[in-house]
C-alpha cells in the first residue's frame, strides 16, 4: 500500500465524507506512522445514518423481504467475507497490529457466524396461547426491535461485528455500526462487502468517529431502539446514561480480568499452552485474557518455569510476517499504561520472572515483551487492572476452596479457565466460578453456537448462540375474537 488510503463513511448505501469534512489519521502500530486517513462522523452524519436505517426498516425493500430472503443475503455476505479473509485480515493487521495469521483465520471463521444466523432468519417463531377466555384466538409474533446501534472496539472487530450484525439482520432490524476511532479501516472495508452482497441502502450503515459527539449522539438518538456495545466499563457507563434519553435496550460486553486455575493434577503441557494462549495470543489484547493465573502450590514452580521458557521462545516482530508469534500493542497509550502498571507492581513487591519492558531490537512501534510476574497477593496493580496486553500475574493457591475464592475475587466475570484431570472437580469448580464462560482444559475457544457474555462488571446480555437472535426482537400479542356475536357492551357486567 504505497499511497495513503482514505476511508469514508458508509451511509444509505453510499460512501461519503463527513458533512463538515472532518478527518483523522490512523496509525500503524508496528511503525507508529500514519498509514491511512478516515472521515470522522459528526452530529449531522449520525443523524443521517439513523434516518437511513429508520427509512430502510419501515419503508424500503428490506421491510418487504421475507425472512428467507434476508437469510439469503446473509449467506451471500458470509461467502464474501470468507473469500476476502486474507485482504481484510491484512488491513486489520496494518491498522491494529494483530498478527496476520490470526486476523486472516479469524475473518475466515467469521463467515460461519453469518451462515449460522442466515439459517436462523426464518426460524424465528411465535406461539399460539391456550388463553383462558372463550371465543378468543391469541397468538404471539416476534418483530424486529428497530434501529440497532452496534458499537464495536478495534480488537477482534470482525468477530465482534458478526455477533451483533448477524442476529440483528436475521431478525429484520437495520443497523448503524460504529467502528472504533482506533483501527477503523477494516470495518469500512467490510462495508464494501455489505454493498456487494446486495443489502438495500440504509440496512447497514458504517460510521466512525470519537465518543463525543459521534458515540453520544448515536447511543442517545431517539430513533435507536437497541444498543449493542463491546468496550470498557467507563464508556459503558456513559452509554447507559445516554440510553436514559431513548430507553433503548442495551447489551454490554465489557471485558474482564479472567482467572486461570491450574490444579496439581493438571496436564502440565496443556496448562502451559492454555496460559500462553490466554495471555500472549493477540498480544494479550483480548477481553477474555486469562491474566490472573492461579497455580496450585505443588506445581507452581514447575508450571511457571515452563511458562517462562515458552515466553522466551515467542518471536516478536512485524505482524504481517507469518512467522511472527506476537505483534505490537494497538496504541501508544496502551504501551504507556502497561509500562506504568508493571513498574508499579514491581514497587509493590511483585517479581518479574520474564519480560517487563520493550524489546531491545524493536525501536519503532508499540511493542512490549511477553511478561510473567510472580505476585504475593491480589492487591498488586497488574492483578487488579485489566492489562489488555501481554502481561500475566501468577499467584499460588493451596486447595480447591482457596483457588475458587481467588478466582471470584474480582469485579469482573467474563471468562475463566480450569485445568485438571479430575472430571468431578472440573464440574464443581465450573459451577462455582462466577463468570459467563468457563473453559476446562482449553482456553479462548469460540463458536457461533455458544453464547458469549459476562457476569458482574463484565456486562450483561449474551452474544452468539441460539437465544441471541430473540434479543433483537420484540414480542407482539395478537387477540382475535372468534365469536359471531358482536363485542359485548363494556358497561354490562357478566
Amino acid at each position: 500500500m504505497d499511497a495513503k488510503p482514505v476511508y469514508q463513511l458508509y451511509i444509505d448505501g453510499e460512501f461519503c465524507a463527513a458533512e463538515d469534512g472532518a478527518m483523522f489519521d490512523t496509525l500503524n502500530p508496528a511503525t507508529g506512522n500514519v498509514w491511512a486517513s478516515v472521515s470522522a462522523a459528526g452530529e449531522a452524519d449520525v443523524n443521517r445514518a439513523v434516518a437511513a436505517a429508520l427509512h430502510a426498516l419501515y419503508e424500503g425493500p428490506w421491510a418487504a423481504m421475507t425472512a428467507t430472503q434476508r437469510g439469503k443475503l446473509l449467506f451471500r455476505l458470509a461467502d464474501l467475507v470468507a473469500a476476502n479473509a486474507e485482504r481484510l485480515g491484512d488491513i486489520e493487521t496494518i491498522d491494529s497490529g494483530k498478527l496476520a495469521r490470526e486476523t486472516r483465520a479469524q475473518t475466515a471463521y467469521v463467515g460461519d457466524y453469518y451462515r449460522y444466523y442466515a439459517g436462523l432468519a426464518d426460524k424465528i417463531q411465535g406461539a399460539t396461547l391456550p388463553i383462558d377466555k372463550p371465543d378468543m384466538h391469541v397468538y404471539t409474533m416476534r418483530e424486529p426491535i428497530g434501529v440497532v446501534a452496534a458499537v464495536v472496539p478495534w480488537n477482534a472487530q470482525m468477530f465482534l461485528t458478526a455477533t451483533k450484525l448477524g442476529p440483528a439482520l436475521a431478525a429484520g432490524n437495520t443497523v448503524v455500526l460504529k467502528a472504533s476511532e482506533d483501527a477503523p479501516a477494516p470495518m469500512l472495508e467490510f462495508a464494501r462487502l455489505v454493498n456487494e452482497a446486495g443489502f438495500p441502502p440504509g440496512v447497514v450503515n458504517v460510521i466512525t468517529g470519537y465518543g463525543e459527539p459521534c458515540g453520544r449522539i448515536l447511543t442517545s438518538h431517539p430513533d435507536v431502539a437497541r444498543v449493542a456495545f463491546t468496550g470498557g466499563p467507563s464508556t459503558a457507563r456513559r452509554i447507559v446514561e445516554n440510553t436514559a434519553h431513548n430507553f433503548a435496550v442495551v447489551s454490554l460486553e465489557l471485558g474482564g480480568k479472567s482467572p486461570i486455575l491450574v490444579f496439581d493434577d493438571a496436564d502440565v503441557d496443556g496448562a502451559v499452552n492454555g496460559i500462553i494462549a490466554g495471555n500472549f495470543g493477540a498480544t494479550g489484547q483480548s477481553c477474555v485474557a486469562g491474566s490472573r493465573v492461579f497455580i496450585h502450590s505443588r506445581v507452581y514452580d514447575q508450571v511457571l518455569e515452563r511458562v517462562c521458557q515458552r515466553a522466551a521462545t515467542i518471536n516478536i516482530g512485524d505482524p504481517l510476517d507469518l512467522k511472527v508469534d506476537m505483534g505490537p500493542l494497538a496504541t501508544r497509550r496502551q504501551l504507556i499504561h502497561i509500562t506504568e502498571a508493571v513498574a508499579a507492581s514491581q514497587a509493590q513487591g511483585a517479581e518479574i520472572l520474564h519480560g517487563g519492558k520493550r524489546p531491545g531490537q524493536l525501536d519503532k512501534g508499540w511493542y512490549f515483551e511477553p511478561t510473567v510476574i510472580a505476585c504475593n497477593d491480589q492487591n498488586v496493580r497488574t492483578v487488579q487492572e485489566e492489562m489488555f496486553g501481554p502481561v500475566l500475574s501468577a499467584l499460588r493457591f493451596d486447595d480447591e476452596e482457596q483457588g475458587i475464592a481467588y478466582a471470584n475475587d474480582t469485579r469482573f466475570g467474563l471468562g475463566s479457565g480450569v485445568f485438571t484431570r479430575d472430571v468431578a472437580r472440573a464440574l464443581r469448580v465450573s459451577k462455582r466460578i462466577r463468570s459467563g464462560i468457563v473453559w476446562v482444559n482449553t482456553y479462548r475457544a469460540i463458536s457461533p453456537i455458544s453464547p458469549f457474555g459476562g457476569f458482574k462488571q463484565s456486562g450483561y446480555g449474551r452474544e452468539a448462540g441460539l437465544d441471541a437472535i430473540n434479543d433483537y426482537t420484540r414480542t407482539k400479542a395478537v387477540w382475535v375474537s372468534t365469536s359471531q356475536a358482536p363485542m359485548a357492551d363494556p358497561f354490562t357486567m357478566r
